[in-house]
């Protein structure tokens, strides 16, 4: 977590709970490299130029929407200033997160923007979330009504969406392949036991979890999401907006176009390949509309006996509901059922707590049931009601009297005996009565509490409602999301390096001062002889010399070289053609190249 946190006065960011803080990283804007801007520059000039046609927003006023611009890598600061005019922020995080923890920022309505850029060598297309895919692809549409309340929207969703263990494995294997992916020289046999790994956590997930569902639709709207009709459909996904290569061959024939609903949920997707085919939404409107039938099927609605036995597969901390509005916290283990499946008794192992209205219950937590919590769920025999529903007259009549011994028979079977203690009430309902001296058993004689384990805190509620995953009060809870094991990589410089991006910068500040331009055909000399492998810094100053129309031998040196380049190293062609293709359309003052 970040020693002193930056909320940058933005009141979204200002209000993140604590145990959000924990992903988030500085900015740190002075690492980013002039090669780096020059990255981030070469990639928005093609989106503009590309994407001002299939984008389904304005893209300049998209970006300027969201604090950004095509020039250079956007401060979190700037953007914030930016995006509170719509109600959002924005955070800097270091790459993947996990998934319920990405969710809850986006139910917050902050935006998670990975701190880094992709390196040169990935210009195209990174595996690796970076500032590019993440502010570039997700802020600039954000400003329509529709689709942020959307992304909200499916951020409360996917926050409660059960993960499986199984789940996490795949997270950390992606994370750990991306991150050897941006490295400049990756160890190929590191390199393919990660590639192995992720695709034996992808065979192996068994049935996947509502998170695992939940991902595929994020994938097929926020990420590779088309709008509009199967025949000529605009882009909104982010994956898509940030993807030079793959915004292009999207509209593609070969890339299948099917409308966009809850049957999306049935593909699963590959992160590091191109995508086979694409789903159209004909507004924003029903991306909810999925969402919302597919959130009916969910265990944080559904509650009952198959939600707990979610949890149980979760193997982290969940909380369950029951029907009286006690919330139950901790790592679920146990349950009992009857022959009909309905939920009997439940159990968490650890340290657990108890809430109410998502606030801890004093007295009720982790130290208090360090070693778990468990209760009967359902209705006593002989009495018409559910026992939250109990009225004191009820309640003295069913011996429920304080220091009193009291014995409870439950329509399942189970037999409490104990001394009442104390009895805890909320907004009218019964939710939690203590006993001393208690036995908890079953008609066969299995105990599941007994007086020598201290005092028994019987949860009240005939049904358990709702499950999902995290505390109920997170912060009290002190709740540590499931955290990689791997960091980033961070580039040591070497000195041939520095001086790289020295040149650069140099270019850079000849085109922004508009002089010294005699210095380009010394750069191009230095380039030439020392850094055999660019090709983008040659495309800047190609840029400035042809639209100044200046020094015309050396510009034609360098579009020969170019050209070279681009036929021997086929890798390139694409890339350097895409440049010519830029300059060609670079006017001398024209917003498109000096925006």
């Amino acid at each position: 977590m970040m020693s002193n946190f930056n909320d940058f006065n933005n009141p979204q960011v200002k209000k993140l709970p604590e145990h959000l803080k924990q992903f988030i990283v500085e900015q740190e804007y002075a690492h980013y490299t002039p090669v780096d801007q020059a990255v981030w520059r070469f990639v928005m000039r093609q989106n503009y130029h590309f994407l001002k046609d299939i984008a389904y927003y304005p893209y300049i006023p998209g970006l300027e929407a969201a604090g950004l611009s095509i020039e250079k890598i956007p401060d979190l600061q700037e953007m914030n200033d930016a995006l509170q005019k719509i109600g959002w922020g924005a955070v800097t995080v270091d790459g993947f997160i996990p998934p319920a923890a990405f969710m809850e920022y986006q139910s917050c309505k902050v935006l998670v923007i990975a701190a880094d850029i992709r390196q040169l060598h990935h210009i195209e297309y990174t595996p690796a979330p970076d500032i590019i895919h993440e502010s570039a692809g997700h802020a600039p549409i954000i400003a329509d009504p529709d689709y942020h309340q959307y992304l909200s929207y499916f951020g409360s969703i996917g926050a409660k969406a059960m993960y499986s263990s199984r789940d996490f494995e795949l997270y950390e294997a992606i994370r750990e392949l991306s991150i050897l992916k941006e490295m400049p020289d990756p160890d190929p046999l590191k390199l393919k036991n990660a590639e192995k790994q992720v695709l034996f956590c992808q065979k192996n997930l068994g049935d996947p979890s509502e998170m695992a569902l939940l991902s595929r639709l994020h994938w097929w709207t926020v990420e590779y999401g088309l709008i509009g009709t199967l025949e000529n459909p605009k882009i909104y996904g982010a994956g898509l907006l940030s993807s030079i290569g793959e915004s292009k061959s999207c509209m593609d024939h070969s890339v299948k176009k099917y409308w966009y609903t809850a049957d999306a949920v049935n593909f699963p997707f590959d992160i590091t390949k191109p995508q086979p085919q694409l789903f159209v939404t004909p507004n924003f409107q029903n991306l909810t509309q999925v969402l919302e039938n597919f959130a009916d099927s969910m265990a944080f609605r559904r509650g009952g006996t198959e939600s707990i036995l979610k949890a149980i597969e979760c193997r982290n901390t969940c909380t369950a509901v029951y029907s009286s509005g006690l919330q139950i916290s901790g790592i679920f283990t146990d349950l009992r059922m009857d022959k009909h499946d309905e939920l009997l008794f439940l159990k968490t192992s650890g340290a657990s707590a108890l809430s109410y209205e998502n606030k801890q219950l004093e007295g009720h937590g982790k130290q208090i049931h360090a070693d778990g919590f468990s209760s009967p769920v359902g209705r006593l025999k002989n009495f018409g009601k559910a026992l939250e529903d109990a009225n004191d007259n009820e309640l003295e009549k069913l011996g429920i009297i304080g220091g009193q011994t009291a014995e409870l028979n439950f329509s399942g079977g189970l037999s409490l005996n104990g001394i009442v203690g104390s009895i805890l009430k909320r907004n009218s309902k019964l939710i939690l009565i203590s006993f001393s001296d208690c036995t908890l058993k079953d008609e066969q004689g299995n105990v599941y509490f007994e007086p020598s384990w201290g005092v028994y805190d019987m949860a009240v509620g005939e049904k358990i409602v709702s499950v999902y995953s995290g505390a109920a009060d997170k912060d009290a809870f002190e709740e540590v999301a499931p955290k990689a094991k791997s960091a980033t990589f961070h580039p040591e410089y070497t000195a041939h390096q520095k001086r790289y991006h020295d040149l650069f910068k140099q270019v850079r500040l000849c085109r922004e001062t508009q002089s010294k331009f005699e210095l380009l055909t010394d750069i191009w000399n230095e380039l030439k002889q020392n850094f055999r492998d660019d090709w983008l810094c040659a495309i800047e100053i190609l840029e400035i010399l042809e639209l100044e129309n200046i020094f015309t031998d050396t510009a034609k040196d360098i579009r020969i070289y170019l050209e070279m380049k681009s036929s021997s190293e086929p890798e390139l062609n694409n890339l350097i053609q895409n440049g010519f293709y830029l300059i060609s359309k670079a006017q001398k003052g024209s917003g498109a190249l000096r925006n």
